[in-house]
Order: C-alpha cells, then sequence, then structure tokens
C-alpha cells in the first residue's frame, strides 16, 4: 500500500481497500478455516473407520478360531462385513484370505479362487499381503489345472518370499512332471532361504528324491 501523508489518508485508504477487498478476504480467510476444521473431521472420521475395522477384524478372528459351526458363521458373517463396508483397509483384505481358506476346506476351490482374486484387487502392488494372496492363488489355480495361469503368477516375488514362490513353483512342475524343472525351482528355493534357517524336510525329501530320479535317468540313458 502506498504511502500517505496523513493520518486521515491512511485511514481513508484502509476504508477504500477495505470496501473493495474485505470481502474476498473474509472469504478466503473462512475458506481456509473451514479446510483446516474439514481436514480434521476427515482424519477423524478415518481413525474411526479403521478402529472400527480393527474391532471387527479382532471380533472375526475370535469367531473363527472357536472352530463351531456357530462362530464360524459368524466369523464368515463378519469378514464379509470388513469387505463391504471397509474394502479400503488392510482388514478387508485379511478378512478375503480368511474367506478363501475356509472355502478351500469346504472343497470350494473357485469360491477361495474369487476371494483371493479380491484381496489381489485391493492391495498394493509388492505388498505382503498381496505377496501372499498371490502366492495362494497360484496354488489354487495349479489345482484346477490353470497351470500356465499359476505358472505366471509366480513370477514376480520379493526377497521375502522368494522361497516360498520357488517351492510352490517346483510343486506345480513337479505334479506335471517335469522333474528337471521341478528340482531346478527347489534348489532355487534353497538359495533363497536365509543360510542360518533350518531347511524344512519337505524341500529336503523333494531334492534327494527328484536328485535321484534324475541320476538314474542320465544312467539309463548313458
Amino acid at each position: 500500500m502506498e504511502s500517505y501523508r496523513s493520518e486521515e489518508e491512511q485511514v481513508e485508504a484502509l476504508k477504500r481497500w477495505w470496501k473493495e477487498n474485505g470481502r474476498s478476504t473474509m472469504l478466503g480467510i473462512a475458506l481456509a478455516l473451514g479446510l483446516g476444521f474439514g481436514w480434521q473431521a476427515w482424519q477423524k472420521n478415518q481413525e474411526l473407520a479403521a478402529q472400527n475395522a480393527s474391532n471387527l477384524y479382532q471380533q472375526m478372528l475370535q469367531a473363527l478360531s472357536a472352530e463351531e459351526d456357530q462362530t464360524t458363521t459368524i466369523g464368515r458373517q463378519i469378514a464379509q462385513e470388513l469387505k463391504d463396508n471397509h474394502r479400503g483397509t488392510v482388514y478387508a483384505q485379511f478378512a478375503a484370505l480368511h474367506l478363501a481358506r475356509l472355502a478351500v476346506n469346504d472343497g470350494q476351490p473357485q469360491a477361495a479362487e474369487q476371494e483371493l482374486r479380491w484381496a489381489l484387487a485391493m492391495a498394493d502392488g509388492n505388498a505382503d499381503i498381496q505377496q501372499v494372496a498371490q502366492l495362494r492363488l497360484a496354488r489354487i489355480l495349479a489345482s484346477l489345472d490353470k497351470h500356465d495361469e499359476a505358472l505366471g503368477l509366480l513370477e514376480g516375488a520379493n526377497s521375502d518370499f522368494a522361497a516360498s514362490y520357488a517351492i510352490a513353483r517346483g510343486d506345480i512342475l513337479l505334479s506335471q512332471g517335469m522333474e528337471a524343472e521341478a528340482f531346478a525351482a527347489y534348489e532355487s528355493a534353497m538359495e533363497a532361504m536365509d543360510a542360518s534357517a533350518p531347511i524344512p524336510q519337505t524341500l529336503q525329501d523333494k531334492l534327494e528324491y527328484l536328485g535321484a530320479r534324475l541320476q538314474s535317468a542320465v544312467a539309463e540313458a548313458s
């Protein structure tokens, strides 16, 4: 604002400025305050929704752990509620994993496939839950004779899941009679494991079994 020679001129200038700009200034302040309060309200709503989802998830786990028909039904209902009303949370994704497990136990692999595909669609790329859902889906697809799709899912694994993915790949290849490829997959699983961790007995058994078969095949060929 330019300088004025007297207080009266300054006051008059302020009045003129207020008349011209005061309304828009107050509107800007009001808008800024509204956005601030709106953001706080949104944050509180998000925190409340997350807390509600967490509480529901704990209730679901308690119901499913009882392993009784009535409580399992309640657990399924809670899991579906999490998917319906809290789909943006990790609790909903875990609920889908539990529903998939129950579907497998019920002998319904197609239903399990649907649940796992839903969890994958909701999960962040390369997140742990995405890796778990993808691994389980690959095994379900293999059981449905969708071997190529299953193996395709097992191509991408982060370091924490590399061994588990390699074992699953070996199992699928072995089920197709591709023993050499399965042996290579099991060997890559061994390499991906922590050197200080014990090697699973099942993996050792598969390597010994396939190693012996492959050596025998080589001997016969020669």
